[in-house]
């Protein structure tokens, strides 16, 4: 079994659940597909699982690291954003919504995505290479978001909140009142929900 599913925190773990979408951070692995490296790039993306009849041979030497996640939700927590090539509609509609739900950070539509994407890179990981988290209310918080409480990820949605699990979501409980939650997405990331655009959840 592969060590190439990625959960809500960003870690790259074990487990023979199936994932909807495919993902990208550059090579990550050894000769022995082994992950030695939790990213290579800055640009992580995610992507669609079948594009154009290609093929690939997971883990290949010297390739691209395949990671995959059990839905989109799920790769915006750990801070992967939509690929421009397999994804270009998703992608576009993401940049313009980021845009516009992150005025303060002086961009326009004219801006590289490499840019957001460096942006992004402050927003998911520290320099010593752990998870950025922050708190928020969670009823300010858009469907879509993660937020961890003791330690497990939880999705949000209609005012719920949803035990993630690499097979799927499982306990559902009420949103709390009153009080902070740590945010696993990414702020900007939860900017771009706010402005509309809409993550696939596996729910």
């Amino acid at each position: 079994m592969l060590q190439n599913r990625v959960d809500p925190f960003g870690n790259i773990i074990r487990t023979s659940a199936r994932g909807l979408f495919m993902g990208n951070r550059g090579v990550l692995h050894n000769e022995n597909q082994e992950i030695i490296r939790s990213y290579k790039i800055k640009t992580w993306i995610t992507c669609v699982l079948a594009f154009k009849n290609r093929r690939r041979t997971v883990m290949a030497p010297n390739r691209y690291t395949e990671l995959f996640f059990m839905d989109e939700a799920t790769s915006f927590a750990a801070g992967h954003r939509p690929c421009f090539e397999c994804r270009k509609a998703a992608a576009q509609q993401f940049k313009l919504l980021w845009l516009q739900g992150n005025p303060d950070k002086g961009l326009n539509e004219k801006t590289p995505i490499g840019e957001i994407d460096n942006i992004l890179h402050t927003e998911r990981i520290d320099k010593h290479h752990l998870k950025v988290t922050y708190e928020e209310n969670p009823q300010t918080l858009p469907d879509g978001t993660f937020v961890n409480i003791e330690g497990a990820p939880y999705l949000l949605r209609k005012g719920l909140l949803y035990l993630w699990s690499p097979f799927g979501y499982a306990t559902e409980i009420h949103v709390p009142e009153g009080g902070k939650l740590s945010v696993l997405t990414p702020p900007s990331i939860v900017n771009a929900f706010r402005a509309g655009y809409v993550p696939q959840m596996a729910i």
